[in-house]
């Protein structure tokens, strides 16, 4: 049987591939019967997903599990997941995929990144969606996948917008230039590459889409020659779930919505350039 029951709108199971993510981990999650309420609620991450987060907290759910939300004022939520002690997940689209940020202790992207800020002489980053995906949700996508392994970014602004991408840039911590790129094409796969540039080498980052298990790439190049981090065969979906579940059974509270405050600030500053 399994420990807790799920719920999810019929959007959700789509846009989060909540059937084979849940029943990837069947000791543990399993489908809500109609005359109970759900342990986890799932819902999608359109304008507005914070406030039904907070009433499906108020109505009982023990977890929150937000596919691919776009940026949002996050407090209330947050106090509420505080007060309740629910565990608000977010499966981020790119930043969820296991690869960035680990749990595990083994190398991810984000030590290889940031252990080579120190030295870095530009960070450039380019995202790619299928025509006609919305650009403003590929900016929030793009931005978190940078911000899980970059650290924070200064002096962001747009340098272009339009309908079919956009360029960002922005300074790193150590005063080196980022830009960040968004294309709308069939031309390429769609998916993130992030480039580190340091004084002996650098770290490239490829993120597929999250809707199968296929791997990240993640190779740091340094005075040790060129490194290949673990291959990871685990979708960002399927990760973002083994996160609950962790919570859940721990009794723990995850520092999602705090992570995903610092992307609400700077997507607010670059829509205010």
């Amino acid at each position: 049987m399994s420990a807790y029951t799920v719920a999810a709108t019929p959007q959700a199971r789509e846009a989060g591939a909540v059937a084979s993510a849940v029943a990837s981990l069947p000791e543990t999650f399993g489908p809500a019967t109609q005359d109970r309420e759900a342990d986890v609620a799932v819902i999608t991450g359109e304008a507005g997903w914070t406030t039904e987060a907070v009433r499906a907290i108020e109505s009982g759910s023990r977890g929150i599990m937000v596919v691919d939300p776009v940026p949002e004022e996050t407090t209330q939520l947050a106090d509420a997941a505080r007060a309740a002690g629910a565990a608000v997940v977010l499966d981020l689209h790119w930043a969820s995929n296991p690869a960035l940020v680990g749990e595990s202790g083994n190398p991810d992207a984000r030590d290889a990144v940031r252990g080579g800020l120190g030295t870095a002489s530009l960070m450039d980053s380019v995202a790619t969606a299928a025509p006609g995906t919305d650009v403003r949700r590929l900016l929030a996508r793009h931005l978190a996948a940078v911000l899980a392994v970059s650290g924070p970014l200064n002096g962001a602004e747009v340098l272009r917008s339009s309908a079919t991408g956009y360029t960002v840039s922005a300074h790193l911590a150590n005063g080196a230039p980022f830009t960040a790129q968004g294309l709308l094409t069939a031309a390429r796969p769609a998916g993130v590459d992030i480039h580190l540039y340091t004084a002996d080498g650098g770290v490239a980052v490829r993120v597929p889409e999250p809707d199968a298990a296929w791997p990240a790439d993640v190779r740091a190049t340094g005075a040790h020659g060129e490194l290949l981090l673990p291959t990871l065969y685990e979708s960002a979906h399927r990760a973002a779930w083994r996160r609950l579940k962790n919570h859940l059974s721990a009794g723990t509270l995850p520092a999602d919505l705090a992570g995903f405050a610092r992307l609400t600030d700077l997507y607010a500053t670059l829509a205010a350039t």
